[in-house]
């Protein structure tokens, strides 16, 4: 049965010396949907010159890119390694280009640089200073971030782009509902809150619950929150994961009491409140 979504389109930009973490990218980004499009009712749309433009006279090559397959994105993805492309006659090329018009309309964008090994006589000394000038200008600018590996990249891209598409559906949710006045949400312990807060930075956006011969994991993102040995933080825990249940926050849809899904209400409470600060009354977090 089909469902009406949102759809949201993903530049990927790089230059020609990443191939494997073009197609990453794209594994990614058609992972995410399988997991989340239908439940979410977004789509995400992996997009790029090499599989979206098509032929056209009357510009420069990159800005009939920019028009036909940048314009319109909500989100660029750009990886680096050795080079950084072919100057445009506007930018030191078309990758750079790409992410000065994408971050000029107000929209993200994650920005990847590669430390593998490479083999020194395979790198352009002209390409590779103007690689390095451009990676010490964007940190400057903002955060950038830097993998070994396509193992890392894949996990690191994973998690930036669902924390990336929650804010984006965040932001719009709120100037959508501008004028409307919503109840507010249900009151959590902190611990109920930093368990939630788990659970949005993991891909997969699922808390945990195992009962094992060495006590009780309630684990969200790689992370026990409960203190093994130790009955107080397993009642402390568990309750915080039953508080989320009955504000609607998480849900048991296999129904066999493990795995527990963010909802939307769950998304929605854990990017509309403050991280620095709790949304409850008292308590201490520790245990």
């Amino acid at each position: 049965m089909g469902y009406n979504a949102t759809v949201l389109k993903v530049m990927i930009a790089s230059p020609g010396d990443v191939p494997q973490e073009r197609q990453l990218i794209r594994d990614v980004i058609h992972e995410w949907n399988a997991v989340h499009a239908e439940d979410r009712k977004v789509v995400l749309q992996p997009v790029g010159w090499d599989s979206h433009s098509s032929p056209q006279m009357g510009d420069r090559p990159q800005a009939i890119i920019n028009k036909q397959v940048l314009q319109g994105c909500d989100i660029l993805v750009a990886a680096f390694w050795t080079r950084i492309g072919s100057p445009t006659g506007a930018a030191p090329s078309g990758t750079v280009e790409e992410i000065e018009e994408h971050l000029s309309s107000g929209q993200p964008a994650l920005i990847y640089f590669s430390s593998a090994p490479v083999r020194l006589d395979s790198v352009e000394p002209t390409q590779y200073h103007a690689l390095k000038e451009f990676k010490s200008s964007s940190q400057k600018r903002g955060l950038v971030e830097e993998y070994d590996d396509l193992g890392m990249f894949r996990t690191k891209f994973a998690r930036h782009l669902a924390q990336t598409v929650i804010r984006l559906l965040g932001q719009r949710e709120a100037t959508d509902a501008i004028e409307v006045l919503s109840p507010p949400a249900p009151v959590v312990s902190p611990e109920a809150h930093e368990l939630l807060l788990s659970a949005v930075d993991a891909p997969d956006g699922i808390v945990m619950q195992i009962n094992a011969l060495q006590g009780l994991y309630i684990q969200a993102n790689g992370r026990n929150h409960v203190e093994q040995g130790n009955p107080r933080s397993e009642a402390r825990w568990r309750a915080a994961l039953g508080e989320l249940v009955e504000s609607g926050y998480v849900e048991d849809r296999s129904g066999g009491g493990e795995l527990f899904n963010i909802t939307e209400a769950g998304y929605n409470v854990a990017f509309t409140t403050d991280r620095r600060s709790s949304v409850v009354a008292g308590g201490d977090a520790g245990v």
